[in-house]
């Protein structure tokens, strides 16, 4: 890679990191917002489903502004957007007020992600794409695992509205280092918007939202919950057929032919979002279950991280040694004993290896994501990148959001599962193991040579 090609990939990096940062860091700090805000902490996670999901409604028209207005002017604008409603989530008053400044982080969110992954992929040879990749795919391992600790020691010894406002300074460095770094990337011929692909997008995504979110309520109200399910159904399925038959689609969804990139799309969009429910249960499983602060519990978190670390160097080894499909296979299964193991964590459970279960799942996420992350682009052709790029962003936010919803979801039916608090936490990550059952197939089947010519096989 050249040096300007590296420096674009590290601020890229830089404005994923305080994206993702800011979809994880309130699980930790979920109990003294919720006190502070006068609801049950598990009603924040409304809070972290808004912000997700509101990227993945609005990321598929992404494409269709870098095209029309150019990346370095879409880019710059969500970097400002997202900073001003990071000072906005820090003053709320009331959970409807979070929420809302936080769905205005989510628009920005929807910018600056895709946007800059694009820049970056359309810029970059193929044979430095395993490189580039692994730039982006560090904050998606780094961030959630940092959030819990820097969550809860804020949240505990200062204050959760802190939680946000360091990402204006943040915001205040990204901005100029855009105007110098990213290229006019843009289309002289973008076309017309397709409107009606975006609004049936848009209409199945907030209803299937909604309706989880009514079902997963403390009293749900099944009558309302499930005609937004219904409809949610109705909306999507009327999005794929008229994003099959449209002549300019929103987004092409033609590429889901490329058998390396559909597996990315759909199993690891599940793996996804199971590994992205674990750091938002784990810091309330260790302290509405085992009782313990929110400093301790985001702390211990950090073991992941410490997984994470200790692999890098040898993920890309292990691909070229083993192939892709090996890999991303053994990295499924491990993650899925890695949450039964924790399921059966207890208080008394000494600290090593409490520790050493963490790093041990962390570990395997960072090999699943930087595998899923590698093979989804191996096959798609360059003129197919920005459409490949809007759906697969599109795909993943909605995987992490829905993780993080399931997962809240998974805790309220767990409810009546063990005589003390942590029984409903256990319930949900023995569930959410079995649910990788589907990216484990779908790795089992992908034919042996997939993913060889990123991998340097």
């Amino acid at each position: 890679m050249t040096r300007g090609a590296r420096w674009l990939a590290l601020l890229v990096a830089g404005a994923f990191f305080m994206e993702i940062l800011d979809a994880t860091v309130i699980a930790p700090a979920a109990p003294h917002i919720a006190e502070d805000l006068r609801v049950a902490a598990v009603s924040i996670n409304v809070a972290i489903t808004a912000y997700v999901l509101t990227l993945a409604v609005l990321i598929p028209i992404s494409g269709w502004l870098t095209e029309r207005f150019g990346a370095r002017r879409i880019f710059t604008l969500a970097i400002v957007v997202f900073t001003l409603a990071s000072a906005g989530c820090a003053a709320a008053t009331s959970l409807p007020m979070l929420v809302a400044t936080r769905v205005l982080q989510g628009v920005g969110g929807a910018m600056m992600v895709p946007v800059g992954r694009l820049v970056v992929i359309r810029t970059t040879e193929k044979t430095d794409l395993v490189r580039a990749i692994a730039y982006l795919t560090w904050p998606a391992l780094v961030a959630p695992l940092i959030a819990p600790a820097l969550g809860g020691v804020l949240s505990t010894y200062a204050s959760w509205r802190w939680i946000f406002l360091i990402n204006v300074p943040l915001g205040l460095i990204a901005l100029p280092l855009a105007l110098r770094l990213v290229p006019e990337v843009r289309s002289d011929d973008a076309g017309r918007l397709d409107v009606r692909g975006f609004l049936l997008a848009a209409c199945g995504i907030a209803a299937l939202v909604f309706g989880l979110e009514g079902v997963a309520a403390t009293r749900p109200r099944w009558s309302l919950a499930l005609s937004a399910l219904v409809l949610a159904a109705a909306a999507l399925t009327a999005t794929i057929l008229h994003l099959m038959r449209a002549e300019r689609p929103l987004v092409d969804l033609r590429i889901l032919a490329v058998r390396t990139y559909r597996v990315t799309a759909f199993g690891g969009s599940v793996f996804r979002a199971v590994i992205t429910a674990i750091p938002f249960l784990l810091p309330l499983f260790f302290q509405l279950g085992f009782g313990w602060s929110a400093a301790h519990a985001g702390l211990l978190v950090i073991a992941l991280f410490a997984g994470n670390i200790g692999i890098k160097p040898a993920t890309t080894p292990l691909m070229r040694r083993f192939g892709m499909r090996t890999v991303m296979f053994g990295s499924v299964l491990a993650s899925a004993a890695c949450l039964v193991g924790i399921a059966w964590l207890q208080p008394t459970t000494p600290l090593l290896l409490l520790l050493g279960l963490l790093a041990l799942s962390g570990v395997f996420r960072s090999v699943g994501f930087t595998t899923y992350n590698t093979v989804a682009f191996a096959d798609v052709p360059q003129p197919r990148m920005t459409s490949a790029n809007t759906l697969m962003s599109t795909v993943q936010e909605l995987g992490g959001g829905l993780g993080v919803a399931a997962g809240a979801l998974l805790v309220r039916l767990g409810a009546g599962v063990g005589a003390d608090g942590d029984g409903p936490y256990r319930f949900a990550f023995v569930l959410l193991a079995l649910l990788l059952a589907v990216p484990a197939v779908e790795a089992f089947l992908l034919p042996r040579e997939a993913g060889n010519v990123v991998a340097g096989r």
